[in-house]
């Protein structure tokens, strides 16, 4: 195969011309590189190189003018905004979500040479239109509006005017000047000879400057495409340079030169449908590994349609693979510094009149590289300040009391919290200073790849910090972040390798006038390969056909000649796409696979197939753990010490759940309440009603005594929250909800007490009693303990009650019983259990005849007590009266629970839920 680069090579050199002399233009500088090379092959003798440049460096050169960045861009459009616009103007941060857009149009206006007095008069007269107003008078916003879009022209002229004082402009400009200019650099460069090769989507100021090159000085122009797509009036691939063919006057009657009849030669095509993004890339790893030797990776490029997929692809390809070079950059954005940084933006944007907020400066503390800055002497203070502030329950913490909570003899550098760091130069000298610090590690753990990343965050903050000082506007950090983000997302770390070895990946705009035999594109999906019919501009597509700017159809056209170029002298080509197509990942199969499908001169030679991982089919083990030495003896030290009621029915809801909890001891981590969790609201209720009731303990409740304990709620309630919910907020949101939800409901509670005080005597025998009993199971060979804490012991009318607190919802039905066997294998009755349980302790250190047993349910204090009971089946007769022949039975099945836990051969069985 030779490519189009050889062909331009060896057709320049065979003319003769003086190589010192010539001056080739191509696209991309990379492809100056591919071509650099092919020259010095085909010369086969020492001379002096000829001038190659990019299309971008040819008509910089003609303008004299140099490309302005995009952020310097973005700084003078706003200076240029407040000159011009008349009234109120927005800050940078909102600004900046339009100006961007505002850059894009004004970039196309130049690239096109589009009369910018015309289009701006045309766009404000179509909004005048749009927005006619029925009324006499226009309000406010219509008129804000048409002063808008008639302000557009001065901001064009001011800003071109600012940009032009300083010898720079945005890439429109340098076309637009470098065409008032060209006639001027031609005559000085009368014996230079001009190649151009390899374009294809030319905009009106290339188009005007290549052709007055080619038609008034030694020049050629070379063309890399095929018949195929020429003689095809339809065919988008030559689209471009079937318009050129019939208006620029240079081509008339002349043949195009560098067109070779490539396409039509015999191709292997393979079309791959993989599930989503990843898959793909598995998939080459693959193909590379196994079908293609590495005799033929010198000629094959993986093309990303979606660049996004440039991490995956490196980390799925085979570790015995030859030679490597990657076009694309590392997006810095992808870093591991850029999350630490963009925590640290979080961190203080989300600050307020409090402090910051726990959520960030956790997820900030949580940092790797937070956690490198703060060990100190063994000790990571991250983690220290990260246990203290959950412990703590801190929502909202200042600077200060940060440094408070760690010893004095391990200080945390002011440069991480400080009270300045909200404004945005302290924020960036700061970040200089994490920078610095971080520096000095990564110099001693020689940690390479790092300190590579901090060169590129270093001089990004440097850069940031000089447009501080020149442009005061930046007065708030959510405008340095947006800017910020700006910048890193166009930032990349760039690979170093050999550029003419091995395997090359790139994206499509990369591929640019490069052959490879084997070619693997992925991602050919509709809305990736074409991107589709997206219209980020303010001009309408009407405005945009009118003035002959380019559409979303001549973006079609540029994405379709690209790809069928890298097709033409392909040998082998691979066509990926994903088969799962969602909003964010691109849609259907692309309509470039369709059309290859439906040509005739290549459908025989596609095959076509859909692609998926091998899935090894494995039938759900239920988790089991087998109850060896060591468990039976944690088993029986639990017994020792005491079985809670609750953790009984733990196993009785799932064997596995009791495993991790009871024998194990794993909870639930500690977290932040940022509002109050069901379990603590639940502690604040049963403390607050013991401190309310103890005094009345051993007395019978009356009228006089309830009607007392109503103005102590709130402040009974108060001190409660302060305990359980340590150093939490309660003074709004939803713990202000909270708060108020639990003084309601023991109000109620003590209005029902009250209502039934009236005709009952209540009296209370004992609060929150912690309770033990033995159980005598000698087949164990140790001790068992039931413990467990009965919430309220009362009297009602001689009758002696057990009751239980839930501020959640209980229905009478779940502490009924009609069957028995349900109370240790059915956990809709752990209610039920948890009562008898209750009832046995007391029954062991308190013998009685006969009690009862009940729940007191806030959600449902309408319901009163509800009674445990036992229930007939079949009959609605129920019996709320506990007699010892009732806790006999029940001991009976709470033996038989305890039996099967400490049973070494019943293994702790995952139950479904």
């Amino acid at each position: 195969m030779t490519t189009f680069l050889e062909e331009i090579a060896a057709k320049t050199v065979k003319d003769e011309k003086s190589l010192a002399n010539t001056i080739y233009i191509l696209p991309s500088k990379r492809a100056g590189t591919f071509l650099r090379n092919n020259i010095s092959k085909t010369i086969g003798k020492t001379s002096f190189a000829p001038t190659i440049l990019s299309i971008e460096s040819f008509v910089e050169m003609i303008s004299g003018l140099s490309f302005a960045t995009t952020t310097h861009q973005l700084f003078v459009l706003y200076e240029s905004y407040l000159q011009t616009f008349p009234g109120e103007k927005e800050d940078f941060h909102s600004f900046s979500k339009w100006a961007q857009t505002i850059l894009q149009d004004f970039n196309e206006i130049d690239r096109y040479l589009v009369d910018s007095k015309k289009i701006f008069s045309h766009l404000s007269r179509i909004q005048e239109i749009n927005h006619w107003y029925l009324q006499k008078e226009k309000t406010q916003m219509i008129e804000d509006y048409i002063q808008f879009w008639e302000n557009l022209e001065p901001l064009y002229i001011a800003f071109n005017q600012n940009l032009l004082a300083t010898g720079i402009g945005h890439q429109g400009m340098v076309y637009r000047k470098a065409c008032d200019r060209v006639h001027s650099y031609l005559a000085g460069k009368k014996d230079k000879f001009h190649v151009f090769a390899g374009f294809n989507a030319l905009n009106h100021a290339e188009s005007q400057i290549i052709q007055a090159v080619l038609s008034h000085s030694n020049a050629e122009i070379f063309w890399d495409t095929d018949p195929y797509f020429i003689d095809d009036p339809v065919h988008d691939a030559g689209y471009f340079i079937r318009q050129y063919r019939r208006s620029w006057p240079y081509l008339q009657g002349k043949p195009l030169k560098g067109i070779q009849d490539n396409f039509k030669s015999e191709k292997k095509i393979k079309i791959i449908g993989v599930p989503k993004n990843v898959s793909q890339v598995k998939y080459i790893g693959r193909l590379l590994k196994e079908q293609l030797p590495n005799s033929t990776q010198q000629n094959t490029a993986v093309v990303l349609g979606s660049e996004d997929l440039l991490n995956p692809l490196l980390n799925a390809l085979p570790e015995a693979m030859g030679p490597i070079n990657i076009t694309m950059g590392y997006p810095l954005n992808k870093t591991s510094l850029s999350s630490l940084f963009s925590q640290y933006f979080e961190l203080y944007i989300n600050q307020n009149s409090e402090g910051l907020f726990y959520q960030n400066l956790l997820d900030f503390l949580s940092h790797p590289y937070i956690h490198i800055l703060l060990r100190k002497d063994q000790r990571n203070l991250a983690a220290l300040l990260t246990e203290e502030i959950k412990a703590k329950n801190w929502t909202f913490l200042t600077p200060s009391k940060i440094k408070r909570l760690v010893a004095k003899d391990c200080d945390i550098p002011d440069y991480l919290f400080t009270q300045a760091a909200h404004a945005p130069k302290q924020f960036l000298e700061s970040s200089l200073e994490i920078i610095g610090n971080l520096k000095e590690i990564f110099l001693a753990s020689k940690d390479y790849l790092g300190l590579e990343y901090l060169y590129h965050f270093y001089a990004l903050f440097n850069q940031l910090l000089a447009h501080l000082e020149k442009y005061p506007f930046i007065n708030e950090l959510r405008s340095l972040y947006s800017l910020y983000n700006g910048l890193i997302r166009t930032e990349t770390l760039d690979f170093e390798g050999e550029p003419l070895q091995g395997i090359q990946i790139m994206g499509m705009l990369e591929s640019r006038n490069l052959d490879f035999e084997t070619v693997i594109i992925t991602s050919v999906n509709e809305g990736i390969l074409p991107s589709g019919k997206s219209n980020n501009s303010f001009i309408p597509y009407d405005v945009k056909q009118s003035f002959g700017l380019p559409t979303f159809k001549e973006k079609d056209a540029v994405y379709t000649y690209h790809f069928y170029r890298l097709l033409q002298r392909a040998k082998n080509i691979y066509l990926l796409y994903n088969t799962e197509p969602d909003v964010l990942e691109g849609g259907e199969k692309s309509r470039l696979i369709m059309q290859l499908l439906t040509d005739g001169e290549k459908a025989e030679g596609i095959t076509e197939v859909i692609a998926s991982p091998e899935i090894s089919p494995s039938k759900k083990i239920v988790a089991s753990v087998t109850k060896d030495k060591d468990l039976m003896e944690a088993i029986a030290n639990l017994a020792e010490r005491g079985i809670s009621p609750s953790s009984l029915t733990n196993y009785i809801r799932n064997p596995m759940d009791f495993y991790k909890r009871s024998i194990l001891k794993i909870d639930d981590t500690l977290e932040v309440e940022e509002t109050v969790a069901a379990n603590t609201f639940g502690t604040i209720v049963h403390d607050a009603l013991e401190e309310l009731y103890l005094p009345l303990v051993g007395t019978y409740l009356s009228e006089k005594v309830l009607i007392e304990l109503k103005p102590k709620i709130k402040g009974v309630v108060q001190s409660n929250f302060t305990k359980s919910y340590s150093e939490g907020d309660i003074s709004r949101g939803k713990n202000f909800i909270a708060f108020h939800v639990i003084v309601r409901y023991i109000e109620n509670f003590i209005q029902m007490e009250l209502e039934m005080s009236k005709g009952h005597q209540i009296k209370i025998i004992g609060l929150e009693q912690t309770l033990e009993m033995p159980l005598k199971l000698p087949v164990l060979g140790y001790p068992v303990l039931l413990r467990g804490k009965l919430d309220r012991i009362d009297e009602v009318d001689g009758q002696l009650r057990i009751i239980d607190y839930k501020t959640g919802r209980v229905t009478g039905s779940e502490v009924e019983l009609a069957d028995w066997e349900d109370v240790i294998a059915n956990y809709n009755r752990s209610k039920a259990f948890q009562l008898l349980c209750y009832a046995l302790l007391y029954q062991s250190q308190h013998p009685v005849g006969n009690m009862e047993a009940g729940i007191i349910s806030f959600k449902n204090l309408n319901s009163g007590t509800l009674n445990f009971a036992i229930k007939e089946k079949g009959s609605r007769n129920k019996d709320t009266v506990i007699t010892s022949r009732t806790l006999s039975l029940f001991k009976t099945y709470l033996e038989k629970l305890v039996l099967e836990i400490c049973d070494p051969s019943i293994p702790f069985t995952e139950k479904p839920v």
